[in-house]
């Protein structure tokens, strides 16, 4: 037993280094409105989770300050032949319990990615296997050639094997089946900054990495990350001084805040598409008054629901310019975009109508909504407008807003028939919308997030061609070609790309991506 009088001062020493430390530390407190579900980083595939995870994890190649692809815990990667890639580790890294990294690791995320209640599978899809070379260098074997590999792998994290078999966490966090385990509360990654406290829903606490295996540019010590959900409360805490960063800024306080000569506003192009899937699988919609019959699966049903909502006025009113209309599931930073097929269906409730009397709806029909109101900027309001649009054609839509923590279980269920999402090609590659959103449901997380199961077999053949195409014009025609048939299809409904809002203290400095990640290892906090 530990004697009474030494535990006594080693916490009176303990408590004396702390206050010495906070006393010179640098803190940055962080505002969202909502938070990061799970610790775990194979546990859900959304852009907060992944950037608040990816400060304490990290995977093998990263994009840098310049959003350009650079070394991580991989120092540089080669193909050896078509269907394999070499990637030589960086020695002398240690995750945050000081275990030292290897190559045995990377495998053992390998296949907790690829397995059961993972939400990354469409990451590591490609690879058919992983061969050991030897502790710090791996073979990436692949079920067919995959030119953009690395860029796919900046969005997968390692994790300790050691660390994951120890406390229990072997498989990853399922949010389908409301499964926990240690990593969705607990965290051993190798990145800048170590988890020190966690409390869903309220607060987590970061501290930074003194061993670090790179440079940490910035000067933050600690981080406070808050889920503020109310949006003027969120606006409050940062005009108040409570908070440092807040994001997403509603549109509504734009110009509030940069009128306001104490803080600055970031804003810029995200990668994001916002779109609706509707439910075109089964024969019976789960939650509509329409029995025996899935309207969703006649064209015209779907065309219609597009033809029914006014983007335009939505923009406008709702999101106050701070949208992009879109005619693709992708912006035209992605690479693939073709820009002849930029235009929309026009807005038309006329045609709507005749459309759904056409498919054998002239009264419409009845049908529930899945919107999350805690993600997106304005995303209930966004729903509610287009609720009152398909009204206009005598579709009764049941809104069902709410927050991520019992939104995104129950659509991943595919327990939806119509549901509102939005996508990042972190690749900046149109396969990542193809892939994982626009082909058919099935191995190697193909498809796992097309939650309405649309499904074309020209589509499933044409991404799996460009998968492997290195031709760029071969391959962007390939591209050009799948788009085209999926909006004929009206496979999903594209709403707009929205714009990244940020406010910032006026003395910080920190990098906005374009897919909405915020590392905390770039923020430098002035005087």
């Amino acid at each position: 037993m530990y004697p009474t009088h030494k535990l006594r001062f080693a916490l009176t020493a303990a408590a004396l280094a702390a206050a010495s430390f906070t006393a010179s530390a640098i803190t940055l407190r962080v505002a969202n409105q909502g938070d990061a579900l799970s610790l775990d980083p194979h546990s859900l595939n959304e852009s907060l989770q992944l950037s608040v995870v990816g400060n304490v994890y990290e995977p093998l190649v990263t994009r840098g300050r310049d959003f350009k692809i650079a070394a991580a815990l991989a120092t540089d990667w080669k193909q050896t032949s078509p269907t394999v890639w070499r990637f030589n580790l960086r020695k002398g890294v240690k995750f945050h319990d000081g275990t030292p990294f290897t190559a045995d690791d990377v495998i053992f995320s390998y296949e907790r990615a690829k397995g059961d209640g993972s939400d990354m599978k469409s990451y590591v899809g490609q690879v058919k296997e992983i061969k050991k070379f030897n502790d710090h260098a791996l073979d990436f074997v692949l079920t067919a050639p995959f030119p953009i590999l690395p860029e796919m792998l900046t969005g997968w994290f390692i994790m300790s094997k050691k660390w994951c078999e120890t406390n229990q966490a072997a498989k990853p966090v399922d949010r389908r089946k409301g499964i926990e385990n240690a990593a969705s509360f607990h965290a051993n990654g190798t990145g800048p900054f170590r988890v020190r406290e966690r409390q869903p829903g309220v607060r987590t606490s970061f501290v930074r990495n003194g061993s670090y295996w790179g440079k940490i540019d910035g000067n933050v010590d600690d981080v406070i990350f808050t889920p503020i959900g109310n949006d003027s409360t969120r606006v409050a805490a940062l005009l108040s001084g409570e908070v440092d960063i807040m994001e997403p800024v509603p549109v509504q306080d734009v110009e509030r805040i940069k009128a306001n000569p104490g803080f600055k506003l970031l804003q810029g192009p995200e990668l994001r598409v916002i779109f609706l899937g509707m439910d075109q699988k089964r024969d019976e919609l789960q939650f509509s008054n329409i029995k025996g019959k899935n309207p969703f699966k006649d064209k015209r049903v779907r065309q219609a629901f597009f033809q029914a909502i006014d983007i335009d006025g939505i923009d406008k009113t709702v999101m106050r310019g701070a949208a992009t209309p879109v005619a693709l599931m992708l912006p035209p930073q992605v690479k693939g975009f073709a820009p002849e097929l930029a235009k929309r269906l026009p807005y038309d409730p006329v045609a709507a109508k005749k459309l759904l009397a056409d498919a054998g709806y002239p009264a419409g029909f009845e049908v529930k909504m899945n919107c999350p109101n805690d993600r997106y900027v304005n995303d209930a309001a966004i729903c509610q407008a287009v609720a009152a649009n398909l009204a206009k054609i005598g579709v009764k839509i049941n809104l069902e807003a709410e927050t991520k923590g019992t939104y995104f279980p129950k659509i991943l269920r595919r327990d939806t028939s119509f549901y509102m999402l939005g996508w990042t090609a972190t690749t900046v590659d149109a396969h990542n919308v193809l892939y994982p959103i626009m082909a058919s449901p099935g191995e190697g997380g193909q498809g796992q997030f097309n939650l309405g199961a649309y499904s074309n077999a020209r589509v499933d053949e044409l991404t799996a061609k460009i998968a492997s195409e290195t031709d760029d014009k071969k391959r962007n025609e390939l591209i050009r070609e799948a788009m085209k048939i999926h909006q004929d299809d009206v496979g999903h409904i594209p709403l707009h790309q929205q714009a990244l809002n940020w406010a910032v203290k006026k003395n910080i400095d920190l990098v906005q991506r374009p897919d909405n990640y915020m590392p905390w290892m770039y923020v430098k906090v002035g005087k």
